[in-house]
């Protein structure tokens, strides 16, 4: 499986961007997609994940009531809105793909990555 994720840049506190992320060589419709984070200097954080079905989402303690997890099974693509945009919220943001079709916040329950996209909110 391999996950293009795109989307990312630099955007004032208080602004949104949309993250997208596709996924193609086999069909992940199955399977549960994750957003994960590393900030300069810190470890990798969990953001947001979605079930299979779409239907169940879990987020961040940092980004809830802020960003919202969707995706579109028939293409293969997740997306994450980001609104109200911290400078906090810097960092390199990872798409993943997990082993099964559950919700998971651990990074080990994921088994494939995207390259990363670089959001920089600016002050």
């Amino acid at each position: 499986v391999q996950l293009q994720a795109y989307g990312g840049g630099l955007v004032q506190a208080g602004g949104s961007l949309r993250l997208s992320c596709t996924a193609s060589g086999r069909t992940v419709s199955n399977n549960s997609m994750g957003w994960f984070r590393r900030a300069p200097g810190k470890e990798r954080e969990f953001v947001a994940a979605i079930n299979w079905t779409g239907g169940s989402e879990k987020y961040g303690d940092s980004v809830k009531g802020r960003f919202t997890i969707s995706r579109e099974r028939a293409s293969s693509t997740v997306y994450l809105q980001m609104n109200s945009l911290k400078p906090e919220d810097t960092a390199v943001y990872y798409c993943a793909v997990g082993r099964g079709s559950w919700l998971a916040t651990d990074a080990r329950e994921y088994n494939y990555w995207g390259q990363g996209t670089l959001v920089t909110v600016s002050s």
